[in-house]
């Protein structure tokens, strides 16, 4: 997911509020009940909805538990940068088993989530590819124990 830069800002009136609060709640919820929602048709619904999507403000995805699906390790990994951090983060985002980067501030210039089925699949991905991408001056990794927070919903201003 990419961010715009900090001076772009969507406006959302209250009805785009309260659709969005909806949809993070339960992105399969219908169009009907949207609309009920809100005092909108079903279609009407469905318009706010796409415009929302065609606005960059909404994408409805399947959350899924890695745990579950077989991934066992994870890390978050914090990279020092020696040279362009968007290129660096371009190719980060190109590792298949990396599924989170974030351009920061302070000690890290990028903070990269790691996903692996075993700790030796964790240490090849951080070993061979991560610290490998050009740009990584140091990579420091924080190996997961569990997850306790996992949100999605934190509210529409």
């Amino acid at each position: 997911m990419t961010s715009p830069s900090s001076d772009a800002h969507d406006e959302l009136d209250e009805i785009d509020r309260v659709l969005v609060t909806a949809l993070q709640k339960d992105g399969r919820i219908g169009y009907a009940e949207l609309g009920e929602l809100v005092g909108l048709t079903a279609g009407g619904a469905r318009k706010r909805f796409m415009r929302l999507q065609e606005r960059g403000i909404l994408k409805v995805v399947g959350v899924t538990d890695p745990l579950r699906l077989g991934y066992h390790s994870m890390a978050m990994v914090g990279i020092v940068a020696d040279g362009d951090i968007e290129a660096i983060a371009t190719a980060l985002n190109e590792i298949d088993d990396v599924i989170y980067v974030v351009l920061a501030a302070g000690r890290y210039d990028l903070l990269v989530e790691v996903i692996a089925t075993d700790q030796a699949g964790l240490f090849e991905v951080i070993n061979q590819k991560v610290r490998a991408t050009p740009g990584v001056a140091r990579a420091e990794t924080f190996t997961y124990y569990g997850i306790r927070t996992h949100r999605f919903e934190w509210g529409v201003r």
